[in-house]
């Protein structure tokens, strides 16, 4: 590139206890990169200044986002960096219009979801057909590939990576007769029954890639109920204290572990627990009266000033193990078997879910599904495994099915305060061993996608554990995932989202199958599959 200046931006949360609590953090990998570049050649100018009133130097809402942008020169080149999460509408804009090269970056840290906020963005770069390239490091001065890989971006301003391993799918010819009969029966009920997914309030935390547009779901068989949280909210108040007191009791008499203290502000009370059974009750009462296959609550705008968090609420809605609660006819809503719950209502784990669903219980394989961040990774620092593990974590929404001893072995912790004001029970547990199959549905070229492979949960030792909750958010669910055939920076350069949907099989063997099946499914749906890894 001719410009030796390069313009700098990183966006932020909505919420100014997440950024101011993350600057620090923000403002050192900068630091870093700064450095790094000027030892190249060139300069890194921030495009907007420290704000000392706000006290942290984070684009904090999409119109400060325009503003910044109409008096930044569209030719420039400009890399966003991220150490933290960040809302992608706030600069989406911005980039949309932005016509010299983008480059997306962030640091290999567990600490804040820097990752995970880059990787949404990403995603919503994809759909919003923004070409960007994106980078990641763990070591900006001691990273010899990074350093390359950004002086190609710095001279030329644009990366490929390695893709080799993602192939297009075609069909699988080792799907039995029966296998392909589930599928058939599958679409044609979907396209002649039709589907709803119910949306309590779409567009969490300015997740573009997550909205899926309306006409891309309808050749599917699926359609949207949009819901309000107001309305769940005030379904909450009818609820009585004496149904919310059954689902809390049912919750301890699995042996759910709730860590309580007597300040509100700072720890898990009775009070936040039993106004998230209100909120359990509710969404399976609403969600039911509008025939949904599977449900999605915003939460973290508008509720999470109002009541404490939906998570927990997410975690029993996900599990086939969950307090039952009945219908205006007295049935039980779903019993045995989940009412399957899309955390921050990211639509496209909502359709991967739903179909997924059903072609398990087709199968007879495991009914519960959740999504997590694909949060970071690292090798086993105790050397137990040579494989690199990836941290899955999401903030609680994890089925108990999914956990070493079930509720047992599942703790209730409040959550950050930081996040979630009102606090609110955590569905933390660290995930069994077993084979999973990951996915993700994606929105690239006005199509519906997905990427697909197989994973190994692996249990490490319970001190690399701890460590790896300690540099994360040790409040919530944790998975231990080993990829099948895809080194890290093959995840990272591929992936679309800032979320990934995982669900388990019964064995290693029946997991591939399921892969493959979940393939042609996804196909006769019309959904473009890529299948990662081997």
């Amino acid at each position: 590139m001719k410009d030796k200046t390069i313009l700098l931006i990183a966006s932020g949360d909505l919420r100014s206890s997440a950024n101011q609590n993350c600057w620090a953090e923000q403002e050192a990998m900068e630091a870093d990169l700064c450095k790094l570049a000027n030892s190249m050649g060139y300069t890194i100018q921030r495009a907007h200044a420290y704000d000392p009133v706000a006290k942290h130097g984070f684009i904090s809402s999409q119109r400060q986002g325009m503003d910044i942008f109409s008096k930044i020169d569209r030719s420039l080149p400009i890399i966003v960096a991220e150490a933290v999460w960040q809302y992608s509408h706030h600069i989406l804009a911005g980039l949309i219009s932005h016509e010299g090269p983008i480059l997306t970056l962030a640091n290999w840290s567990g600490k804040w979801p820097g990752l995970v906020g880059m990787l949404n963005l990403n995603g919503s770069l994809t759909k919003a057909n923004v070409v960007y390239s994106s980078l990641w490091s763990e070591d900006f001065s001691g990273d010899a590939h990074f350093k390359s890989q950004l002086n190609k971006w710095f001279e030329y301003g644009t990366i490929e990576h390695d893709a080799s391993h993602v192939s297009p799918y075609t069909d699988n010819e080792s799907l039995s007769d029966s296998v392909l009969a589930s599928i058939d029966s599958i679409v044609e009920t979907m396209d002649r029954e039709k589907c709803i997914m119910g949306v309590f309030d779409e567009f969490c935390m300015g997740m573009y890639n997550a909205a899926i547009p309306d006409e891309l779901l309808f050749n599917i068989g699926v359609y949207k109920e949009r819901l309000s949280q107001s309305a769940l909210f005030a379904e909450m108040q009818t609820v009585l204290e004496t149904e919310a007191g059954e689902i809390f009791n049912w919750l301890r008499e699995r042996g759910f572990n709730f860590h309580f203290g007597s300040d509100s502000e700072a720890e898990l009370t009775e009070s936040q627990v039993l106004e998230q059974c209100k909120m359990y009750i509710a969404a399976c009462r609403i969600g039911d009266c509008f025939g949904c296959d599977a449900i999605g609550i915003q939460y973290q705008q508008g509720l999470k000033d109002l009541c404490p968090a939906s998570d927990l609420v997410e975690g029993m809605l996900n599990s086939s193990d969950r307090p039952p609660v009945k219908n205006a006819e007295g049935k039980v809503i779903f019993e045995g078997e989940p009412f399957t719950h899309f955390n921050e209502v990211d639509e496209c784990a909502g359709l991967d879910a739903m179909i997924t669903k059903r072609l398990h219980k087709a199968l007879g394989q495991p009914l519960e599904i959740t999504l997590h961040d694909l949060r970071w990774g690292d090798f086993d620092a105790s050397g137990s495994t040579d494989e690199y593990v990836w941290v899955l974590l999401i903030s609680g929404a994890a089925p108990i099915e999914h956990h070493i001893d079930g509720w047992k072995g599942s703790h209730g912790y409040r959550q950050p305060e930081m996040y979630f004001p009102k606090g609110g029970s955590t569905l933390h547990g660290v995930a069994k061993p077993g084979a999973i199959i990951w996915s993700r549905i994606y929105i690239e070229d006005a199509r519906l996608k997905m990427d697909i492979g197989q994973a190994e949960v692996i249990e490490l030792p319970e001190a690399e554990t701890r460590r790896r909750l300690n540099e994360t958010t040790q409040e919530w669910p944790i998975m231990h995932a080993v990829m099948k055939g895809i080194s890290r920076d093959q995840m990272m350069a591929r992936h679309k989202a800032n979320h990934l949907n995982v669900v388990y099989a019964n064995d290693s063997e029946s997991a591939r199958e399921c892969l493959w099946a979940k393939a042609e499914l996804a196909k006769r749906l019309n959904i473009e599959v890529f299948i990662c890894g081997n």
